[in-house]
C-alpha cells in the first residue's frame, strides 16, 4: 500500500524529537509508535489495543530477536566485557604510555587515531568499539575533546570498511549492484559486480574527502563550528564533557600498566574474526583455501563470510585471551576479573537499547511497510535528467539514510532503482550502455557515498551512537559537532564531484580539485584552537 508522504513522518517525528529534547531512546520510540499508527490507520481494523500489540510484538519484539541482531548485541557486550577487563588490568594504560611519545601533542594524536581507524577496516563496528576505548585516554591526555575524538571515530569506521577490498561489507555492497543489473533483463545477467564495485571508488567521492578531511584538519590545526567550542572548552579545562560512562574503573596504582595487555586480546580477536571469514565465505562459496588463490577470490571469499558469526566468536576469543593474560600474569582476583567483564558489558547497554529501536524504525520504514526509500526515490525519479543524475543521486541517498538510520538499508533500498534509471535514461540518449559507462558508474557510486553521508548525520545511525558510545561522548553532543564536517565535505563533494562527472568531466583531475577546495575553506571557516601554538 502507497503511504506517500506519510511514510516520511515516523523518521521526521523521531529526528526532531531527539534534536530538540536529546533524549534519543524516548524519540525513537515515538517514531516507531507513529509508524505503527500510520500503519494500523490505512487498515480496515483500526483498533488502540491492537496499534499496541503491534507496536510491541510485530516491531519491538521483531527487532529485538533478529538472529543478527542478536549477535550484534554478543558481540557489542562481549567487546565491552573485553575492554573492561583491558582497562581494569592497566592494558589501556600501557598502550597511553607506549603511544605517548609518538603522541605527544594534539596534532599528533588525532593524525594517530586517523592511522589507527584507517588499519581497523575489517568492519565499521569493531572500527567505532576498538578505535574510540583505546584512544580515548590518550586524547584526553593531549585534551582533545571527546567530540572530536568521535568525529575522528565515526568517519574512519563505514567509510574505510565500505571501501576496503577484504571487510564485512565488500559482499553486500557487490550483491546489490549484481541484484540492480540482474533486474534490468536479459544481457546484463552477467555482469561483474566486483569489477564495478572497484570502479566506483573514485566516484565515491564523500567517502574519499572525509577520509582526507580529517588529517588535513589536524595538520591545520583549525576548527569550526560547535567542534572548535568544544576543542577550546576541552583545552581550557582540562575535564573531558563525557556524556557516556567509560568502559571500567581505573586500574589501581600498584597495578603495572603493560600494552601486551591491551594488544595482544585485540590482534586475537581480529585474527579469529578474519580467519572465520575466510572460512566461512569459502564454505559458502564452494571455493578450496590455498595461499595460491588470487587476490581478487580472496576479497570475494572475505566479503562472503558471516560476519556476523565472525564478530561474535571473535570477540568471545579475545575476552578468552584478555582474562589469560590477567590470571597469568595475577593482575586481578577472580571477582575483580568478573566485575571489570561486568562492568565493560554494562556500560553498552545505553548503545544496544538505541541500537535496537533504532533498528525497529528502520524496519518498519522499509518496503514492506511504510517505503519511505520508495517514496523519496519514486519522487526523484520523476524529475531528473540524467546530467543530473550522480548528484541528486548522492542527495537522495543521503536523506534516505538520514531518515531511516541506516546505510545498508539505503543501499539496499536505492540500488536496483538508480541502476535501473541511470541505464535506461543513458541508454535512451546514447542507443546503448555499458556497465563501465561513467554515468552509471557514478551514481552507483552516489549511493555507496551517499548511504555513509545520511548515516553520518543521523542521531538514529548505529555507527553514530557506538562511535559517541566508545567515545564517551554524548549522542547529541556528537552528532551537533560532526553535521557542520558532514555538510561541507558533502558540500564540495557535490561541486567538486558529482556535478562535474554528470556534465562530463573526467572523475581524475577532481581528485586534486576536492582536496584543495576542502583545505581552503578550512583555512577560511576554520579558526587556530590553539593559537599560540600555532604561532609557534
Amino acid at each position: 500500500m502507497d503511504h506517500g508522504p506519510w511514510s516520511l513522518l515516523p523518521p521526521t517525528v523521531a529526528i526532531v524529537l531527539a534534536i530538540l529534547t536529546r533524549r534519543v531512546v524516548l524519540s525513537l520510540l515515538a517514531g516507531v509508535a507513529v509508524g505503527v499508527l500510520i500503519l494500523k490507520d490505512w487498515s480496515s481494523n483500526w483498533n488502540p489495543l491492537t496499534a499496541v500489540a503491534d507496536l510491541l510484538e510485530a516491531h519491538l519484539w521483531t527487532s529485538l530477536s533478529d538472529g543478527q541482531h542478536l549477535r550484534v548485541f554478543v558481540f557489542t557486550a562481549v567487546m565491552g566485557a573485553m575492554i573492561g577487563v583491558i582497562h581494569r588490568s592497566g592494558g589501556m594504560h600501557g598502550v597511553v604510555e607506549a603511544l605517548a611519545p609518538l603522541a605527544r601533542t594534539r596534532r599528533g594524536g588525532q593524525l594517530m587515531t586517523w592511522v589507527l581507524g584507517l588499519l581497523v577496516f575489517i568492519d565499521d563496528y569493531a572500527n567505532a568499539l576498538l578505535l574510540g576505548n583505546t584512544m580515548r585516554p590518550v586524547t584526553d591526555r593531549l585534551r582533545i575533546s571527546r567530540e572530536k575524538l568521535a568525529f575522528l571515530v565515526d568517519t574512519t569506521s563505514a567509510p574505510v570498511a565500505g571501501l576496503a577490498l577484504i571487510s564485512t561489507w565488500v559482499a553486500g555492497e557487490i550483491g546489490y549492484i549484481e541484484a540492480g543489473f540482474q533486474n534490468l533483463g536479459p544481457g546484463t545477467e552477467s555482469v561483474d559486480g566486483f569489477g564495478v564495485f572497484v570502479a566506483t571508488i573514485p566516484y565515491r567521492f564523500y567517502v574519499l574527502w572525509a577520509l582526507l578531511f580529517v588529517p588535513f584538519a589536524a595538520l591545520l590545526g583549525r576548527d569550526f563550528g560547535p567542534m572548535l567550542a568544544a576543542e577550546r572548552r576541552q583545552l581550557a579545562s582540562g575535564k573531558p564533557s563525557g556524556g557516556a560512562r567509560p568502559a571500567a574503573s581505573e586500574p589501581e596504582d600498584s597495578t603495572p600498566k603493560r600494552w601486551i595487555n591491551a594488544v595482544l586480546p585485540i590482534l586475537v580477536m581480529l585474527g579469529v574474526t578474519l580467519a572465520l571469514l575466510l572460512s566461512t565465505g569459502a564454505r559458502k562459496l564452494g571455493v578450496e583455501l590455498s595461499p595460491h588463490l588470487p587476490w581478487r577470490t580472496v576479497a570475494v571469499v572475505f566479503g562472503n563470510g558471516n560476519s556476523y558469526l565472525s564478530l561474535v566468536y571473535g570477540s568471545l576469543a579475545g575476552l578468552f585471551s584478555a582474562l589469560l593474560l590477567v590470571r597469568v600474569q595475577r593482575l586481578l582476583t577472580g571477582p575483580q576479573m568478573r566485575a571489570a567483564a561486568f562492568e565493560g558489558a554494562k556500560s553498552v547497554i545505553p548503545a544496544l537499547t538505541i541500537l535496537w529501536l533504532a533498528w525497529a524504525l528502520s524496519g518498519i520504514t522499509d518496503e514492506k511497510h511504510l517505503g519511505t526509500g520508495n517514496y523519496l526515490g519514486e519522487r526523484l525519479q520523476q524529475m531528473m535528467d540524467v546530467r543530473w543524475m550522480p548528484t541528486l543521486v548522492f542527495v537522495l541517498s543521503s536523506l534516505v539514510a538520514f531518515a531511516t538510520g541506516t546505510s545498508w538499508g539505503t543501499m539496499g533500498i536505492l540500488m536496483p532503482i538508480v541502476i535501473g534509471a541511470t541505464y535506461r535514461m543513458v541508454e535512451s540518449q546514447t542507443g546503448s550502455v555499458s556497465p563501465d559507462s561513467p554515468l552509471l558508474v557514478a551514481s552507483i557510486g552516489g549511493v555507496l557515498a551517499g548511504a555513509i553521508f545520511g548515516d553520518h548525520c543521523s542521531p538514529i545511525s548505529d555507527t553514530t551512537v557506538l562511535s559517541a558510545q566508545a567515545s564517551g561522548c554524548n549522542l547529541m553532543a556528537h552528532v551537533w559537532t560532526q553535521l557542520p564536517y558532514a555538510l561541507v565535505i558533502a558540500l564540495v563533494s557535490i561541486t567538486c564531484g558529482t556535478l562535474p562527472v554528470g556534465f562530463g568531466c573526467s572523475v581524475w583531475p577532481l581528485m586534486l580539485l576536492g582536496p584543495c577546495a576542502m583545505i581552503v575553506l578550512l583555512l577560511v571557516l576554520g579558526r587556530p584552537v590553539e593559537p599560540t601554538a600555532d604561532r609557534q
